[in-house]
């Protein structure tokens, strides 16, 4: 009967966690889809360094980013509205292009 009470109190609280966030929140989190829909994103980083016995050791690394939205050449203004509307329930308060930080 014990594990039943705690199940029962932790399982509402788990439950809200995956509730919707604000729609501001939303906005600021789905600006970076909206952005990977229009472009990947990627990086390169190169280095030089030295080893234990005197010696040198080169490095490199390339890492890149893509979304089936990308690859599906779905519109930004879209991705990121169905992105607020999921995460918030609510549409977004404005228009992508209006949104801080977009660089469309």
């Amino acid at each position: 009967m014990g594990i039943v009470r705690t199940v029962a109190l932790i399982l509402p609280l788990g439950l809200a966690a995956c509730g919707p966030v604000p729609v501001e929140q939303a906005e600021r989190t789905c600006l970076r889809d909206a952005e990977l829909a229009q472009r990947p994103r990627g990086e390169v980083a190169i280095g030089v360094g030295t080893g234990g016995r005197g010696g040198s050791s080169t490095f490199g690394r390339v890492g890149i980013e893509m979304t089936s939205d990308y690859i599906l050449q779905r519109d930004p203004s879209e991705v990121f509205t169905r992105c607020v509307v999921n995460r918030s329930g609510q549409m977004p308060t404005r228009p992508l292009v209006s949104q801080p930080g977009w660089r469309g």
